[in-house]
């Protein structure tokens, strides 16, 4: 329930003070959102700044925000490669004080070891032991020398009963003779283990020495096989030799022979006799045909005067038919360059007739792109004085692209 007083308090100050006065008792203003507000305001101008920057702009890229990731990429690698190092460095200590420990406590094993074996070779020795008079026949070993009533010991302190001990010595001196039976047995058996081994071994060294006779004769026998082959194969040599010596001396003969022949009639032949008929020869042609004489070349010796003579009449022919086919070959050359000459003037006057045409034309396109030009100056200037009065200012240029969102 509200307290009355305390709202007709309330409502006599808001009767009383003009509204407006407040005071800093009243109430707590939150500027959060207005703090909210400026601070993207001027992140806003910062981006705006950055963007907006032509010399540094460039499209597509936010060439700070790369640089700085970039930066933290690099700052984690070289951290996480610090930590590497400082992880490597810790697990060697960690391996290097684990070895000292495994070796420490492997040195307090041998000296606990060492201390054990001292300490029963030391305190506990069994002729010290309460019982060494009966186990080494030793009457009051360590302490035990005065001998105790019967009747000041209870049962928990008897050590020898009646009827123990009858017979030791008896029993001990079998225990001798079986331990002297059983190794006599022993040694028995081995020295026979050991004749076995002996014998085995000669055994085996006779059929080593019998495999190395065999080897020996085997030896022998190849060799005298290999001198044999050698043998052999030296007389087939030989053979092969005297052979081949034989068909060179037949071949050489034979080479001599047709030296000899060819000799011969190099010396008989028609080459150095000179005479002008070995030179022609008639060759058969087709079937049908007549035999035509021809000439062999290494044979002939030179033509004939009438030869010589038939080939000059023939130059002389040639030269005159020569000189009539040239005068000819003049004649249509002259009559070939009239014609050129008549078709090169039609041209060059063709040629003059298309030039004028393609003045009057190009002449005319003028008259035509005046025309046009006067109509598109006209168009401007209607478009700039009459149409288009009311040009933009910088203000409406500058209502656009004003965020950077």
């Amino acid at each position: 329930m509200f307290n009355r007083d305390r709202i007709l308090t309330s409502i006599n100050v808001s009767i009383n003070y003009p509204i407006g006065i407040m005071y800093k008792v009243d109430l707590w203003l939150d500027n959060s959102a207005d703090v909210a507000v400026e601070r993207r305001r001027a992140a806003e101008a910062v981006r705006q700044a950055r963007i907006f920057n032509t010399r540094q702009r460039v499209m597509g890229l936010d060439l700070q925000a790369l640089e700085q990731q970039v930066e933290e990429r690099r700052g984690r690698e070289e951290m996480e490669a610090q930590r590497e190092k400082a992880f490597d460095l810790l697990r060697v200590n960690q391996d290097q004080v684990l070895m000292q420990q495994l070796h420490e406590e492997e040195e307090r094993k041998s000296e606990a070891n060492r201390d054990l074996i001292h300490y029963r070779a030391t305190r506990q020795r069994a002729e010290d032991t309460r019982d060494a008079d009966l186990t080494f026949d030793r009457q009051g070993a360590r302490g035990w020398s005065i001998p105790v009533p019967d009747t000041e010991l209870g049962p928990a302190s008897m050590q020898a009963f009646q009827g123990e001990g009858i017979g030791e010595k008896e029993k001990r001196r079998a225990q001798m003779e079986q331990t002297e039976r059983d190794l006599r047995e022993q040694r028995e058996l081995s020295v026979k283990q050991q004749k076995e081994n002996t014998h085995r071994e000669l055994l085996k060294g006779r059929e080593l020495v019998q495999l190395d006779l065999r080897a020996v004769q085997l030896d022998a026998v190849e060799e005298e096989c290999k001198r044999a082959a050698r043998v052999a194969l030296s007389n087939y040599h030989l053979a092969q030799a005297a052979e081949r010596a034989e068909k060179e001396r037949n071949e050489r003969m034979r080479k001599e022979g047709e030296d000899m022949a060819e000799v011969w009639h190099m010396v008989t032949s028609d080459i150095l006799t000179e005479r002008p008929e070995a030179a022609l020869r008639e060759v058969g042609g087709a079937i049908g045909s007549v035999g035509r004489p021809r000439v062999l070349t290494d044979r002939w010796k030179g033509m004939a005067p009438e030869q010589l003579n038939a080939i000059q009449m023939q130059r002389e022919e040639q030269c005159l038919e020569r000189e009539r086919l040239r005068k000819i070959d003049k004649q249509r050359e002259a009559a070939w360059d009239l014609q050129r000459m008549t078709l090169a003037r039609d041209a060059e006057e063709e040629e003059r007739k298309a030039t004028e045409r393609q003045k009057e034309k190009r002449t005319e396109m003028d008259r035509h792109n005046e025309q046009l030009a006067r109509e598109l100056r006209q168009h401007q200037q209607y478009l700039s004085k009459e149409l288009y009065t009311n040009k933009p200012t910088a203000k409406f240029f500058d209502q656009f692209s004003r965020s950077s969102r």
